[in-house]
């Protein structure tokens, strides 16, 4: 049986601290997890960049700095291979999610967005690995059903059609790899799309939160 990891961290240096999850323990979570396979929150053109150039911030400058600074180095360390899993289409994403609205409506969004993120970290004391439990889910589902009421047309676009082709790219990954250690490591906002996805599949034993 597949077995697949998922493992949702924060991509900001100042909220790994914040949240303990720093870098040490990432890889500390992967060293002990043992993949064969790791899918990243990076877009392809962006790894073949990398390949390519040595170039790691990414085509738009958009790829997270845990990826060269730490698993991109150990997947080549430990002969792990690298799946890019991330979808972005640069003219279609330029829109923010509040940028339609007039300022004052904007930034009543805006402090009602830092509210609901402030309730994502109150549960960071819940279960044994911050921003992996399931009360960090029910807040995060919680904050992108708001989204798609503000937004729905962007929302459509930049969460859910991206989550299914992430969603896609991981289950050619799994298919390629039947019977290996395959790990999913995204930002913890993405947590809860992975797990209603792959979590209800017989044929894979979901391994969260890592331990």
């Amino acid at each position: 049986m597949t077995t697949v990891g998922i493992l949702g961290i924060t991509h900001d240096p100042v909220l790994q601290e914040r949240c303990h999850l720093p870098l040490t323990r990432v890889r500390s979570l992967i060293e002990a997890f043992r993949p064969d396979v790791i899918c990243g929150e990076v877009e392809p053109r962006s790894w073949r960049l990398y390949q390519q150039t040595g170039d790691a911030r990414g085509i738009l400058g958009e790829t997270p700095t845990e990826y060269p600074a730490l698993i991109y180095p150990f997947c080549a360390e430990r002969g792990i291979e690298f799946v890019p899993v991330d979808w972005f289409l640069e003219d279609v994403f330029q829109e923010g999610i509040f940028d339609r609205f007039e300022p004052a409506r904007r930034t009543e969004l805006e402090r009602e967005l830092e509210r609901w993120q402030e309730w994502q970290l109150g549960t960071l004391d819940v279960g044994g690995l911050p921003l992996n439990s399931d009360a960090y889910d029910a807040v995060t589902r919680g904050l992108y059903a708001w989204l798609a009421q503000v937004n729905p047309g962007v929302q459509a676009v930049v969460w859910e059609a991206r989550h299914a082709i992430m969603l896609g790219r991981v289950r050619a990954a799994i298919r390629r790899h039947p019977g290996r250690r395959v790990l999913c490591i995204h930002g913890a906002d993405h947590n809860y799309a992975y797990r209603h996805a792959l979590g209800a599949r017989s044929d894979l034993r979901v391994v969260f939160p890592l331990a």
